[in-house]
């Protein structure tokens, strides 16, 4: 389903401070192996040079790579693109996700929201105030008797729907989804990062 979760152009920082640009595409989900030959390759040896940064980032998930710093932690990285690949979430949806704005500052909140995806409600084709007053008023039937009546004509959907979207702090997202939140999930930070450590572990005795 998705052809690039996330890749990462991984540089060498003392050859960086030295002047010198050396670094190496890497592409998550991968392995400790992989990762291994990467750090390698842009000699990474644990003596000289032990620590890098990442210059750039690509993912075919729009908006995903703005939530990244230039220090990010590999093996993070390595565990937030399985999470996208085990999800049963669309492409389109976890954009919607993102565009709403909530849990998205850390790798760590990332993978908060998408454990609880359930937390939200979206409504593929409600583009605007007008879609969403006209949606809820004959979709949802909560004024079924009106549908066909000379009364109906005397809605205001669009004012109705503005009421709705501001009462439940929904947005339109730039994939034409309404999106609201339920119930707001919770950071579990010991358990995210508990998880990649364990993760590292695994890899490590595989590699």
């Amino acid at each position: 389903m998705y052809e690039k979760l996330i890749s990462a152009y991984v540089t060498n920082l003392g050859k960086y401070t030295e002047g010198e640009l050396v670094g190496k595409w890497l592409d998550f989900p991968t392995t400790q192996k992989e990762i291994n030959k990467v750090l390698h390759e842009i000699g990474i040896d644990g003596i000289r040079y032990e620590e890098i940064f990442i210059t750039d980032y690509e993912s075919n998930i729009c908006g995903l790579t703005e939530c990244f710093g230039e220090y990010e932690s590999l093996f993070a990285l390595n565990y937030l693109a399985e999470k996208i690949q085990e999800s049963d979430s669309t492409i389109e949806e976890v954009e919607a996700l993102l565009d709403f704005g909530e849990y998205t500052g850390s790798i760590e909140e990332l993978v908060t929201l998408l454990d609880n995806t359930d937390c939200f409600m979206m409504y593929a084709e409600v583009e605007n105030d007008y879609e969403l007053g006209y949606y809820y008023v004959h979709e949802l039937g909560l004024i079924q008797e009106l549908k066909g009546s000379v009364l109906e004509r005397y809605i205001d959907y669009e004012a109705y729907g503005r009421d709705v979207r501001l009462d439940e702090g929904g947005v339109y997202t730039h994939n034409g989804y309404y999106v609201y939140m339920i119930d707001s999930p919770r950071v579990q930070s010991g358990e995210v990062w508990g998880a990649i450590q364990e993760m590292k572990e695994d890899m490590k005795r595989i590699a």
